[in-house]
């Protein structure tokens, strides 16, 4: 299980640099649940991601640490790319069940402008 909850980790942040938003529907589970959106199904991850790059186009996520116990990931990013900023810090958890990713939970450092 820790492979391929490490594989699913690696999966989703090479679609995410590479816009590869066509990848969520196979790396998302189908009942996926992303607890800081309020959102659900692999569609939503691929319109959260088509926002953040239309935002965004330069970005990129560099993973610096990773973390995996059993079905859980957790993992320390910087987010490359959004001028005028310094790189703002992910940490996200996920749960991944049958290879995709069913649950995440993330916090970050990056502000919404109101």
């Amino acid at each position: 299980m820790t492979e391929d909850a490490r594989a699913a980790a690696h999966r989703m942040y090479a679609a995410f640099n590479a816009r590869d938003h066509a990848a969520t529907a196979e790396i998302f589970a189908a009942d996926f649940r992303s607890h800081p959106l309020g959102t659900t199904g692999p569609d939503s991850v691929s319109q959260a991601w088509r926002r953040f790059h239309e935002a965004f186009p330069d970005v990129q996520v560099v993973v610096e640490d990773l973390v995996v116990e059993g079905d859980t990931v957790a993992v320390r990013t910087s987010v490359q790319g959004i001028p005028g900023r310094e790189a703002p810090t992910m940490m996200e958890m996920f749960r991944v069940r049958d290879g995709r990713i069913a649950e995440l939970w993330g916090l970050s450092s990056l502000r919404r402008d109101s």
